[in-house]
C-alpha cells in the first residue's frame, strides 16, 4: 500500500514518493519552538503531528531523518530579552529546557537534529549573499537587507506557491521589517535587519554591518545546510503558511541552488488550528493551556497526546477538559485489552525498549510470533490516507472488542494472545502510545529474575529503559551499576522499590 497525503503545495492529496533513488531515505523538517514562554498545547498539537508522521514513515520502512529547529532570535525574544534584561542565551535556555520537558512528557521522539538559529549566522548570511547576487535582494541605507518579490517574481518565479495572492489589490513593493505580518501586506520582507538600540547585545558582524536575521532566513538556512537543498517533507502548522512558508520557498529557490527540476520541498504538511471549549485560546477566557495546567488537573501526557491524536490534522480540533475525560476511558479499554493478553502470553512486550525505539517490528518487540495481519493491514489502510487517525482509531477499537469476546469465552489460545500483544504494541508505537503505563491495572511485567510494575502518571520511556537496564544489571550481580541507575532515575524525578513482589517504579 502507498502512503498518500495532502500536499499544500499542490492543493491536493499525492502518493508519498521519496526524492531518495532508492525510495528509502526520507528528509523531513518540522518548524520547531520559538523559545520566548512556554509552549501551549495548540502548538503540542504540530509537534505530536510531526511525531507521528516520523513513527508511521519508519513504520512503512523509511529511514527518516528529522529536523526541527529552536528559534532562539526574532521580534517577541528581542523585546522579553529587554524586558528580563537578561542575556540571550540565559533567557532563551530556560524556556527551550521546559519545551523538550514537555516534548518528553508527550513521548516525543527527539528529533535527529535540533538546531539553534543563533548558531547558523554564517550559513545565513552565505544565503543572503546568494539572493542578492542573483538580484533579488538588496540593501537599504541602514545595512539592512531585503527581499525583493517583484524581482523574484521577473525572473519568472512563482511567489504565492502555497496561498492565493491577488497582486492587483495589493502594493507589491513596500517593505515591512516584522518578522509576522498579515497576508494583506505583500511586502518586501526583512532577509538581515540592521542593529537597533533597542537590540541591545542581540547583533552579529555581517558584510551589511552588525545586526540580526529575519525569522524566515533562518529555516531556509538551517534546513537546507542540514537536508540539503531539495528535500520531501515540511511540517508546521497552517498559521506559517503565510508568510513564513511563502517566504522559505522563495528566499530557498530564489538561491538558485536546487538541481534543474527540483524544488526545495516536495511534500508540505500543514495541521489546522486548535480550538480549546469552542474557542481560540485566549488567557483572558481561561481557556489557554500550556502542558503542565493540563498536569496540574490531573490528566497525564499520555492522555494528551492520546486526544491530540483522535483529529485529522488538516480538521480545526476543538480541545476540551471533558475530551481528555473521554481520552482516559478509551486508553483504560486499550491497556485492560493489552494487560489480559499480556498474561495470557506470559511475556513482557516492553523488556526490549532499550534496543531501538524508534523502530517497530519483531525484534524491538522481543516476540517471536506473527502479528495480526488482517488487523494490521487494516490499520495502514487508514493511515495511509493522508494519516486518517479517525478511520484508524475506529479499527482498533473494533479489534479490540473482537479481542475481548475472545478472551471471555476462552477462545483466545496462548501463542494467539502473544501475537496480539504484538500486533497492538506495533500500532500503539505509531500513535506513540506503547511505553505509556498501562493505568488501569496494578499487573506486573515480568523478567527473567524479577517483575517490574509501573505507577499510575505515565511513565517516560527513557525513565522504563533504565528501570530495565537496572533489573539486567542486578541480574549480572553489578550492583554498582544498578546503584548508579538507581541515583539517576532520582535524578528524572523516579524511585524505585523493591518489594517482594518485584521493583516498583513510581514518582519521586
Amino acid at each position: 500500500m502507498a502512503l498518500k497525503l495532502f500536499n499544500t503545495l499542490a492543493r491536493s492529496v499525492q502518493e508519498f514518493v521519496p526524492l531518495d533513488s532508492a525510495g528509502k531515505k526520507v528528509g523531513m523538517y518540522c518548524c520547531g519552538p520559538t523559545v520566548y514562554d512556554l509552549a501551549h498545547i495548540g502548538n503540542f498539537r504540530t509537534f505530536v503531528f510531526a511525531d507521528l508522521v516520523r513513527r508511521y514513515l519508519v513504520f512503512k520502512g523509511y529511514d527518516v531523518r528529522h529536523v526541527m529547529n529552536v528559534t532562539d532570535v526574532e521580534d517577541k525574544i528581542i523585546a522579553r530579552v529587554r524586558e528580563a534584561k537578561m542575556p540571550l542565551r540565559d533567557f532563551t535556555s530556560q524556556y527551550e529546557a521546559e519545551f523538550f520537558k514537555d516534548l518528553q512528557t508527550l513521548n516525543c521522539l527527539l528529533p535527529h537534529d535540533v538546531p539553534h538559529a543563533t548558531d547558523y549566522i554564517a550559513e545565513m548570511i552565505a544565503l543572503i549573499e546568494k539572493l542578492i547576487a542573483r538580484g533579488v535582494a538588496y540593501k537599504t541605507a541602514d545595512g539592512s537587507v531585503y527581499f525583493s518579490i517583484e524581482k523574484y517574481r521577473g525572473c519568472g518565479c512563482h511567489y504565492g506557491q502555497l496561498v492565493k495572492l491577488n497582486f492587483d489589490e495589493m502594493r507589491v513593493g513596500e517593505r515591512v521589517s516584522s518578522d509576522e505580518y498579515a497576508k494583506e501586506s505583500l511586502a518586501d520582507f526583512a532577509l538581515w535587519k540592521a542593529r537597533v538600540p533597542e537590540d541591545g547585545d542581540v547583533f552579529w558582524p555581517s558584510p551589511w554591518g552588525a545586526g540580526r536575521p529575519g525569522w524566515h532566513i533562518e529555516c531556509s538556512a538551517m534546513s537546507m545546510k542540514l537536508l540539503g537543498p531539495s528535500f520531501d517533507l515540511h511540517l508546521g502548522g497552517e498559521d506559517l503558511m503565510f508568510p513564513h512558508h511563502e517566504d522559505e520557498i522563495a528566499q530557498s529557490e530564489g538561491a538558485g541552488v536546487q538541481t534543474a527540476g527540483q524544488r526545495f520541498v516536495k511534500y508540505w504538511l500543514h495541521g489546522a488550528h486548535l480550538l480549546v471549549e469552542g474557542k481560540k485560546m485566549s488567557k483572558s477566557l481561561g481557556n489557554f493551556f500550556t502542558l503542565r495546567d493540563l498536569l496540574a488537573k490531573g490528566f497525564t501526557g499520555t492522555e494528551v497526546r492520546y486526544l491530540l491524536l483522535t483529529a485529522h490534522y488538516r480538521e480545526t480540533f476543538n480541545f476540551t477538559l471533558e475530551g481528555l475525560q473521554g481520552a482516559r476511558a478509551g486508553l483504560k479499554r486499550i491497556y485492560q485489552c493489552l494487560d489480559s493478553m499480556r498474561q495470557l502470553a506470559q511475556f513482557a512486550p516492553m523488556q526490549k525498549l532499550e534496543l531501538a525505539p524508534d523502530i517497530v517490528g519483531v525484534q524491538a518487540f522481543g516476540v517471536t510470533t506473527e502479528p495480526d495481519r488482517t488487523f494490521i493491514g487494516r490499520f495502514e489502510s487508514a493511515m495511509d490516507n493522508d494519516f486518517n487517525v479517525s478511520a484508524a482509531w475506529g479499527t482498533v477499537f473494533e479489534w479490540v472488542r473482537e479481542k475481548n469476546r475472545d478472551l471471555s469465552s476462552g477462545a483466545m489460545s496462548e501463542k494467539e494472545a502473544s501475537s496480539n500483544v504484538h500486533s497492538l504494541e506495533m500500532v500503539l508505537n505509531v500513535f506513540g502510545l506503547r511505553t505509556a503505563t498501562f493505568e488501569t491495572t496494578s499487573a506486573f511485567i515480568k523478567t527473567d529474575e524479577a517483575s517490574i510494575t509501573l505507577d499510575d502518571q505515565g511513565t517516560p520511556e527513557p525513565a522504563m529503559r533504565l528501570m530495565f537496564e537496572r533489573e539486567a544489571a542486578r541480574k549480572a550481580k553489578d550492583f554498582k551499576r544498578a546503584d548508579a541507575i538507581r541515583d539517576e532515575l532520582k535524578r528524572l524525578g523516579w524511585v524505585i522499590e523493591d518489594t517482594p513482589n518485584g521493583a516498583r517504579l513510581k514518582r519521586l
